[in-house]
């Protein structure tokens, strides 16, 4: 019988190496894995990470694993390629750094071993992803396990998986189960025993046979149903010489279908069930993206708590772990692999191989209804060769999984005819208007208008947010990093998305903040703030509730603003949120009156005097707060940029005339604006048959005009804010050509109102 023994602890660790040792190097760091070693320098700032080759080494004797036929190395995750050696040998290589993969190391195994595994993040332009906003964790990030099989056992070197494919298909009230195995080194004489058990373990059905294939029947099939009803059944498959099991393998599954309509969304076993959720990425504050099993049960309990009923799993395969909380918890999955943002001529086996792994070893997970082929890919224009790519994912999907469809995540700037938003079954897109650019109300009509020329595409939204980081104000507007701003947004945003009955799917980007060592924005450089929840998981920010609110059963109310006390006004807006159909508020023991909102808002006015305690009572649910009435207002919830060249308040403002705090939309809508802002974009972009490439991307294929996609997202940013993300683009400009552009904009007037 095999034995699975955990190879985690005690690791020599070096970014100093650069070969192979031959034996353990006692001079370099320990660590335990999971490890990554980008925890710290990937989330400060700067982009400035290291990224490169690094070694581990461990030591093994033979005779502390248990006596068997065949050993492998299994890897879960190794960022973003790596090669084993086993006592100076060479065994393997993999690029991808979010998959299973194993070794076989029996051969080369002796009486003392020692393992080396070297791990390289570096740039290659032939490994995914190279081109995203977020960090690149370098490390052995995920455990690492020996595993022990006699020399027949259920497949270990078939792309990852288990070696077990099982294909549930509903029947009226039954069910057939349809269960393939893959046998390595199968020997006359031994069968298969396929047995389901259900979720109490009792055997509901069971075959033994030769055959590596069995069809089982459930009869009164109970189904997976989401959240509602999360049902799970065990199959276990055995490996039997003379009447013994020498294999075995179990893995739960739940029976359901399921089906994506363009006009009603997301179908569940027959019933309308409206897929809104988030996206989440794998990372934490301090340990990188080496999270442990602990971990990731607090983000499924966080992301349960609000009420989501879909995952976007992004931008890469995710531990197996979480797949199985997914499953565990009724959470409907999309999972991609990491095919994103610039496409690379020199990557398409890369694609194909991290598609492979992640059909194969994801197949059994209930809860997983769409294979993402790809995300923001076609920002620079969609060519012949990623058509191609994309039609080679999308049809070797379908091949390897006929029961589940595919999908793609495209950005804004895609045209609604775009031919490659034909190739996958259904389309999400990527809009930011109302935070890069934009406003929010532009959100529900776009999708109503894809919804109008494309009635027959499932159109969903698979991302969508704003970030915010402890600065408060009364009067929030688009790019201040608020949490108020934020909470407006998503208010907005919600009641726009959630009643379009049409939308397939809608994400929240993002769940939690996360590592993007690049960015420098909001005042707390690399990191990317959209989240409902800090990187830290310690605070859920206010617009965590109002997704609650619509979302969770749970009773609950919530008064927002409690990071934000101090407050000049004589009477300030309080807002609740609540799932329940009327509030209270009282202020210092005083009731200000009940009100009832169907959009589940409450917004207060509250008379502002001295220190005032606020309690909201819904129901049986009640939550406090306090404001402090101040005479100036407290400049430690105000925005300051680190190392930004200009802030807001350093800015000449003349009456009545625009100064680098305007929207580009408001100066482009003069004819002296319009042509000040073309002949500086006109600098920027590449001369007639000139390539200029800028953070990646083809300048040329970019749509620049007053009117194109681009310039219409710019239109919501103020100047300044422009100023501070064009580093993106590889334009930096100085203090005083900022300064001088303002005294420009200084003589133009504002039109009058």
């Amino acid at each position: 019988m095999r034995s699975v023994i955990n190879f985690n602890a005690k690791w020599a660790f070096t970014k100093q190496a650069n070969a192979v040792p031959e034996t353990l190097p006692m001079d370099w760091n320990w660590v335990n894995l999971p490890h990554s070693w980008n925890a710290i320098d990937g989330q400060d700032g700067g982009n400035d990470y290291y990224r490169g080759t690094c070694y581990y080494a461990k030591s093994l004797d033979k005779m502390d694993i248990p006596q068997a036929d065949r050993y492998y190395l299994e890897i879960q995750g190794a960022n973003s390629s790596a090669d084993v050696y086993v006592n100076g040998k060479h065994l393997a290589h993999h690029d991808g750094g979010y998959s299973t993969w194993r070794v076989d190391i029996t051969e080369t195994l002796e009486r003392d071993n020692l393992f080396v595994i070297t791990v390289d993040n570096a740039p290659n332009q032939e490994v995914y992803p190279q081109m995203a906003d977020f960090t690149f964790y370098g490390g052995l990030y995920r455990d690492v396990n020996i595993i022990c099989v006699n020399e027949s056992h259920f497949d270990l070197e078939y792309y990852g998986s288990n070696g077990v494919k099982i294909t549930p298909e509903v029947c009226g009230s039954d069910a057939k189960v349809e269960i393939l195995t893959t046998v390595a080194n199968k020997k006359e004489g031994q069968t298969i025993r396929y047995s389901v058990y259900d979720a109490a373990g009792e055997v509901v059905t069971q075959a033994e046979t030769a055959e590596t294939k069995a069809v089982l029947e459930i009869k009164d099939v109970h189904l997976w149903h989401g959240r509602k009803d999360p049902y799970l059944y065990c199959a276990c498959v055995e490996l039997m010489e003379n009447g013994e099991a020498i294999d075995c393998v179990c893995n739960t599954f739940g029976v359901r279908t399921f089906k994506i309509d363009p006009e009603n969304g997301f179908i569940l076993n027959g019933e309308e069930y409206p897929l809104r959720g988030v996206s989440r990425h794998q990372d934490r504050w301090g340990v990188g993206n080496a999270l442990t099993h602990e971990m990731h049960e607090e983000d499924i309990k966080l992301i349960d708590e609000m009420g989501a009923t879909t995952i976007r799993l992004a931008h890469y395969q995710h531990d197996q772990y979480f797949y199985d909380l997914c499953d565990k918890y009724g959470m409907v999955i999309w999972a991609e692999i990491p095919y994103i943002s610039k496409h690379m001529p020199g990557g398409r086996e890369n694609t194909i191989s991290q598609m492979k792994e992640l059909v194969v070893q994801n197949y059994n997970h209930p809860s997983i209804v769409v294979w993402g082929l790809s995300n923001e890919i076609g920002i620079g224009g969609a060519d012949d060769d990623l058509m191609e790519n994309h039609r080679i994912l999308n049809d070797m999907c379908h091949e390897m999984d006929k029961t589940r469809l595919t999908t793609i995540a495209a950005v804004s700037m895609c045209a609604m005819d775009d031919p490659y938003l034909q190739i996958p079954d259904v389309v999400s897109y990527n809009h930011y208007f109302g935070w890069y650019g934009g406003e929010t109300h532009m959100n529900g009509p776009w999708f109503d208008k894809f919804h109008a020329t494309h009635p027959n595409i499932p159109i969903g939204c698979s991302e969508y947010g704003c970030e915010a980081l402890n600065w408060h104000t009364s009067n929030p507007v688009q790019g201040d990093y608020t949490e108020e701003y934020q909470a407006y947004y998503h208010e907005e945003l919600i009641k726009q998305l959630f009643t379009r009955k049409y939308m397939w799917a809608t994400h929240v980007w993002n769940m939690f903040d996360f590592g993007a060592d690049a960015r420098n924005e909001g005042g707390e450089n690399g990191q990317n703030h959209k989240g409902l929840v800090t990187m830290d998981r310690k605070y859920k920010k206010d617009s965590f509730y109002a997704y609650k609110a619509w979302l969770s059963d749970e009773p609950f109310v919530h008064l927002c603003g409690k990071r934000y006390v101090d407050r000049v006004e004589d009477v300030t807006k309080v807002t609740v949120y609540s799932n329940q159909p009327e509030v209270e508020l009282f202020a210092n023991g005083v009731s200000l009156g009940k009100k009832q909102a169907p959009d589940h808002f409450f917004y207060f006015d509250v008379p502002n005097a001295g220190n005032t305690e606020l309690v909201a009572v819904a129901g049986d649910c009640r939550d406090e707060s306090k404001i402090v009435k101040v005479a100036e207002f407290n400049n430690a919830y105000r925005l300051q940029e680190k190392g930004a060249i200009l802030n807001w308040f350093d800015i000449t403002e003349v009456e009545g005339h625009f100064s680098l705090n305007d929207k580009i939309s408001d100066i482009m809508a003069t004819m002296q604006g319009k042509l000040l802002f073309m002949g500086m974009m006109a600098k920027m972009m590449p001369k007639k048959g000139e390539k200029k490439e800028a953070a990646g991307f083809d300048l040329s294929q970019m749509d620049m005009s007053p009117n194109g996609g681009l310039m219409q997202m710019m239109g919501g940013f103020t100047v300044l804010r422009l100023s501070g993300m064009m580093g993106m683009m590889g334009v930096n400009p100085t203090k005083e050509q900022l300064l001088d552009l303002n005294a420009k904009l200084n003589k133009i007037k504002k039109p009058k109102k």
